[in-house]
């Protein structure tokens, strides 16, 4: 069982393997290709996503940075409320946001025909959303809660003790914030970084639909464009590379963010209270954590029903309820599935890995399967083709590409490689607090590995177990990179749909299927957010 475990493992590491191997392959045609590439797209593809991740570094540093120092160490009107309403717009994907803006800003669009109106001035009031600053402000509204989310971990565990101990010692507030608040953060905004420029680097969504040449566009140029197998390995490559260094600073960051606190220090912590703001600073504290849930959230879900009421009220055919009800199915099949599938694949690991059955080798294929949440799903979808190319070019007899891209296999089998590490966090989070007492108890009064699993971790595990489900249902509900280029004929899910109705400027339409994705993946901010207020 062991190695069948260790093999699965294993197998979800074929894709980045695939990536990596291609360079195998490096003969003169590729070299070629290779120098083709560097003097001509790929300078532009580096350049653009660059900027792209210095402006949305800066942003959610700047934005997620200050709304979590405000709620965690001052008290203004309306605290409460922004702890858990600043993580709204984690349920907004990016490119719902995107489409929701486009429509909301451009020219011909009601905010701009209104101004006009009212003032009198003639052309666009405004630069095109669809550019590199819109991409760029629209990232850093929707990725920002990372950022928050880790920070206000961080200072809640020990910053408001720490603060009141300096504001004993007669430093001012700002010194306080400067010098005891922000060096305590500084893991965690490392950490929350890395994980926003990680979801940056993989969008395809945005880039796609403002017509920004990322190495992700890039990618699905060369495998769908230019048909070029290497060049797109070559491509997403680089892109592995540099989010695997992403990957290693944060977790790196998140090595560091382990404080150690007696129990009269954390005593103290509790005790210890927020700075009350009065005034201009208690109203500046409050916009600062309004408006990015009023941009980031409120407003693009207006936008999206707004749209939704003029598509069903002066559209030529109405809302497509009808195929919304069969591409809703194909998305929760799809998801109900993969979430399954990677909750019972972690629930395996983390069991063997506790009774510490494996070795070396299973451990290091779990960490295989914990990595591949960084994987950004375009390279997910290269690394799986490649071989699949090889494999019908020397053993077509196999029929394997039917069955990978002919089916729902291949999807399931990127769905698994992309969120197995999700749900397996999860369940290793709930194992945590299970003491390694209970299981040498069990041992000792004869109970089987089987019933050890069945009758014990299972019932203690079922609520970590659950949260790991619909993490993974949710993810691959929202997932559109690999989704776009694996799934079989007649099996288009929500996500895909609406990019492909956005990118055919059929906005209205597009607005159905995007409001269901953001109603979906509001389910773990609740959840989320209740997780928070138990604290």
């Amino acid at each position: 069982m062991l190695r069948l475990i260790t093999l699965i493992c294993l197998t979800l590491a074929l894709p980045v393997l695939g990536v990596l191997g291609s360079w195998l392959a490096l003969d003169a045609a590729a070299w070629a290709l290779l120098q083709h590439q560097l003097s001509t797209v790929l300078a532009g593809y580096a350049w653009a996503s660059l900027l792209l991740c210095l402006g949305v570094g800066a942003g959610v540093l700047m934005l997620g940075g200050a709304t979590a120092v405000a709620v965690s160490l001052f008290d203004f009107p309306g605290r409460r409320v922004f702890e858990w309403a600043l993580l709204l717009p984690m349920a907004m994907p990016a490119y719902v946001a995107a489409y929701a803006y486009t429509d909301a800003l451009q020219y011909s669009g009601m905010l701009q025909t209104m101004l006009r109106d009212w003032t009198g001035l003639q052309g666009a009031l405004w630069p095109d959303v669809r550019s590199l600053p819109g991409a760029i402000v629209l990232f850093v509204l929707c990725l920002y809660p990372y950022v928050y989310l880790l920070t206000r971990t961080a200072l809640a565990e020990r910053a408001v003790g720490l603060m009141e101990t300096a504001r004993l010692l007669g430093a001012g507030s700002w010194r306080r914030v400067r010098e005891v608040a922000l060096p305590l953060a500084r893991p965690a905004l490392a950490a929350g970084l890395a994980l926003a420029l990680m979801e940056t680097l993989a969008d395809y969504g945005v880039g796609a639909y403002f017509g920004l040449t990322t190495f992700t566009t890039g990618i699905y140029k060369a495998w769908l464009v230019m048909n070029d197998r290497m060049a797109a390995a070559q491509l997403a490559s680089v892109l592995l590379l540099v989010v695997g260094a992403l990957l290693w600073l944060e977790r790196r960051s998140q090595a560091r963010l382990r404080f150690g606190a007696s129990r009269s220090g954390a005593q103290h912590a509790a005790e210890a209270r927020a700075m009350h703001l009065r005034g201009a600073a208690a109203a500046g504290a409050v916009l600062l954590c309004a408006l990015p849930i009023l941009l980031g959230f409120v407003f693009p879900l207006l936008a999206l029903l707004k749209l939704m009421w003029l598509e069903a009220r002066y559209g030529e055919f109405g809302l497509p309820l009808l195929r919304f009800v069969d591409w809703s199915l194909t998305s929760l099949k799809l998801a109900g599935i993969a979430s399954l599938l990677a909750v019972s694949l972690a629930l395996a690991l983390a069991f063997a890995t506790r009774i510490g059955g494996g070795g070396p080798l299973l451990k290091g294929a779990t960490r295989v399967v914990a990595l591949g949440y960084a994987v950004p799903g375009a390279v997910i979808a290269v690394g799986i083709l490649l071989p699949l190319g090889w494999l019908q070019t020397h053993a077509p007899e196999l029929g394997l590409t039917s069955i990978v891209t002919g089916t729902i296999t291949g999807l399931i089998y990127a769905y698994l490689v992309r969120f197995s590490g999700v749900a397996l966090q999860s369940i290793e989070s709930g194992y945590s607090r299970i003491s390694p007492n209970v299981d040498e108890t069990a041992r000792l009064l004869g109970a089987s590995r089987a019933r050890l699993l069945i009758e014990l971790h299972a019932p203690l595990l079922a609520r970590s177990a659950l949260a790991a489900a619909l993490l993974v249902f949710v993810d691959v509900m929202k997932e559109l990179p690999a989704t776009l280029v694996l799934r079989p004929f007649n099996s288009d899910t929500l996500a895909v749909v609406a990019y492909q109705l956005a990118r055919d400027e059929r906005l209205g339409e597009a607005a159905l299927p995007s409001l269901a994705i953001v109603l979906v993946g509001l389910v773990p901010v609740v959840m989320l957010s209740r997780a928070l207020r138990k604290r």
